[in-house]
């Protein structure tokens, strides 16, 4: 499929996908790496204009990926890659525990004013997400002085040991790399699309069962924090039935337990809030960001209530690369540029356009489940014709589909079977109609 007629804003095809340069160079990556560095389409990108990839054989693909969720200003911004050269060019580095630099100071004053709450915060920045759920614990247990971590089914917190044991899916996060940490207890989400009672009654009976295991098994007085995202990323994007998060954190709170939203994936403007936990009423005790927050520069943080963040002894918290100046410069500009463009209100737009096409998806094929997502976080679940029985194979060969006519998707969920939608918040109404196009004949090519 060749589109050579293709406006330069638009999705082009000059050879298949991955092209000739691109299997070249896949070929030397395969000599270089070791295999465990998985890889969902073998094309190396060239450049980045909003949310076209162009690639080495000068194939410009439509990007529904965003570097996971990184990139939603785009991964070539140029108000961000100016801030990430001036700042370059005055310093690289000292390390912030050794010398300090205005750059760290303004995105924690950044943290605490946007995320929930008008209580008092602060912030401590870090370099990856799982760096800052594994932080988020040490700050939570220094603050009870307790040494439980509850955490959802079809979770997802990362890849260390700590956020690994929290991580639900075995394979490939866990397999192979046990033993794992200790005093991390696991409890049913709220999954409305695969509740056994039906979703009317997923909130109710998901937080009796959280509240009998907390209450029963493990003991409210020895649990320092419950970790939740307020929509479960690499789970399968689900959006949690309503009032099971409250819930959650009422609970905690009766308890003395420190309540952790991980927005690590959900939050700055992605869910068409800037931070996804919003949309309950939620404010969290600490709150974790990363991803968009850096605008494509390795930096994350834990935000949080001022007396649980300062329950830790100087020198307990930081990191070589903790806040480094440079994912600092970028993480300001790209936090200017989702306020002053009103890139939360693009997400919601992005919904409003994408959310029906998908929900006509659900409802003209038999092997799409559900619909489901908030803002620019969206998804299908693939199911054997019938019922709800999961299909990944439906939602590979869907994105395969895809992948081949150059536009970049996912696959998610603990049983595989999840296409997810990330464009930058950046794209067109154009390129985004012409992607959902190609996912839509992708479907069609199911039977």
């Amino acid at each position: 499929m060749t589109v050579e007629t293709a406006p330069a804003t638009g999705r082009l095809l000059r050879t298949e996908i991955p092209g000739p340069r691109s299997r070249e160079l896949h070929a030397a990556r395969e000599k270089a790496l070791p295999r465990g560095f998985g890889v969902v389409l073998p094309v190396f990108v060239d450049h980045v204009d909003g949310a076209l990839l162009v690639d080495v054989d000068g194939n410009r693909l439509v990007d529904l990926a965003s570097g996971i969720a990184v990139t939603s200003v785009g991964a070539a911004a140029p108000e961000v890659a100016r801030a990430v050269a001036e700042q370059a060019a005055r310093f690289t580095h000292t390390c912030f525990m050794v010398t300090e630099y205005d750059g760290f100071v303004g995105v924690a004053e950044a943290l605490n004013r946007l995320t929930p709450g008008d209580h008092e915060k602060r912030t401590a920045l870090f370099t990856t997400g799982a760096e800052a759920v594994e932080n988020a614990v040490k700050i939570a247990r220094a603050h009870t002085r307790r040494p439980a971590v509850v955490v959802l089914d079809h979770a997802y917190h990362g890849r260390t040991l700590m956020t690994m044991t929290m991580t639900a899916k075995n394979v490939p996060y866990k397999e192979g790399f046990g033993p794992f940490a200790s005093e991390v207890y696991r409890t049913p989400t709220a999954y409305p699309f695969r509740w056994p009672g039906g979703p009317e009654h997923a909130a109710q009976e998901a937080l009796a069962a959280l509240e009998e295991m907390i209450l029963t098994q493990i003991g409210a007085h020895n649990v320092a924090c419950i970790v939740a995202e307020p929509i479960q990323g690499e789970g399968g994007f689900i959006v949690p039935a309503d009032g099971f998060l409250p819930g959650v954190q009422e609970f905690a709170r009766k308890h003395g337990i420190v309540f952790v939203a991980d927005e690590i994936q959900s939050g700055f403007g992605r869910t068409g809030a800037m931070f996804a936990c919003e949309h309950e009423g939620l404010v969290p005790d600490l709150i974790t960001t990363a991803k968009a927050l850096g605008g494509g520069m390795p930096v994350s943080a834990v935000t949080g209530r001022a007396e649980i963040m300062d329950a830790v002894d100087p020198g307990g918290l930081g990191g070589t690369y903790a806040g480094n100046p440079v994912a600092c410069a970028a993480a300001l500009a790209a936090i200017e540029l989702i306020e002053s463009r009103d890139l939360v209100g693009r997400a919601r737009a992005i919904e409003e356009l994408a959310l029906p096409r998908l929900t006509g998806l659900a409802e003209s094929s038999a092997y799409v489940g559900e619909a489901r997502g908030r803002g620019a976080m969206l998804a299908l679940e693939f199911v054997q014709p019938g019922g709800i029985v999961p299909n990944p194979d439906a939602a590979k060969a869907v994105a395969a589909y895809a992948n081949a006519r150059g536009v970049l998707t996912l696959t998610c969920g603990t049983f595989g079977n999840v296409i997810r939608l990330l464009p930058p918040l950046v794209i067109t109404d154009e390129q985004l109609n012409d992607a959902l196009d190609v996912l839509a004949e992708g479907v069609a090519d199911l039977g």
